[in-house]
């Protein structure tokens, strides 16, 4: 009988018995960066907004716990990690979209909202993680690339925040030690939030990253969710920020 190889022995879960929470884990990047990592052995707690999308996908991922709430409320945020199993080993947070328009139409109670809704969304999740993620364990963010790449009108505010998440990460990443913290920005992703985001322009977006992307395609939710475990899984990432967009900010124009 041969003997088993490097090459075709079965590998062990990178993820067993581990604890994954993802807020936003409902839906696309969220939804699918918990499906990678149940497949890497992980148990899962799944939060979102929509109870209806949350119980659908603790079904099929099989989740030990799901809360629907709203993660910019900090009450509501501070009772789900007050309610989480000790300790959780990576918390990854997708956050709502983007909110952008002309300077003249920017609506200053929105833009505050966007503000709690992504850089102090953030600094909660920190605050809150402490004595509940594992040392070496990782909070892990999601940001975008095009306001910090591709200046533009109506771009002020995401520019702003493009620009101020990868300094707030690496200071994170200091202020929570040993929890790692770690920011994935990303350019356009195939996801249910850029078709409600681009409507009727949707397909014309595909196919124009298509044409010009170097990876030839467009990104997806899985290309997404395949960094994050990677960075759950790599303990040696800290205070970074990964760009992942095909190659879009090697070919603007």
């Amino acid at each position: 009988m041969a003997t088993p190889t490097t090459e075709n022995a079965v590998r062990e879960p990178a993820l067993l018995g581990q604890i994954v929470v993802v807020i936003g884990g409902s839906s696309g990047i969220g939804l699918e960066t918990a499906r990678r990592a149940r497949a890497e052995g992980a148990e899962l707690v799944l939060a979102g907004l929509d109870r209806g999308r949350l119980d659908h996908a603790a079904a099929e991922l099989g989740a030990s716990r799901t809360a629907a709430f709203d993660a910019t409320d900090p009450a509501a945020l501070e009772r789900f990690f007050a309610g989480l199993p000790v300790p959780v080993d990576h918390v990854m947070v997708t956050g709502p979209g983007p909110y952008y328009a002309p300077l003249a139409d920017l609506d200053r109670a929105r833009a505050h909202r966007d503000f709690d809704d992504h850089p102090w969304l953030a600094i909660e999740v920190a605050r809150l993680s402490v004595g509940r993620v594992r040392a070496g364990g990782t909070l892990l963010f999601m940001a975008g690339t095009s306001g910090r790449s591709k200046p533009a009108p109506g771009m002020s505010l995401l520019s702003a925040n493009s620009a101020a998440m990868p300094a707030l990460i690496a200071s994170l990443a200091f202020e929570v030690a040993p929890i790692r913290v770690n920011l994935i920005a990303a350019g356009f992703v195939d996801t249910p939030l850029s078709a409600s985001l681009l409507g009727t322009d949707l397909d014309a977006r595909r196919a124009e990253l298509a044409a010009k992307l170097p990876i030839g395609r467009v990104v997806g939710p899985a290309d997404i969710a395949a960094l994050a475990v990677h960075i759950m899984i790599n303990t040696a990432l800290d205070g970074a920020t990964y760009d992942i967009d095909g190659g879009e900010q090697l070919v603007q124009s």
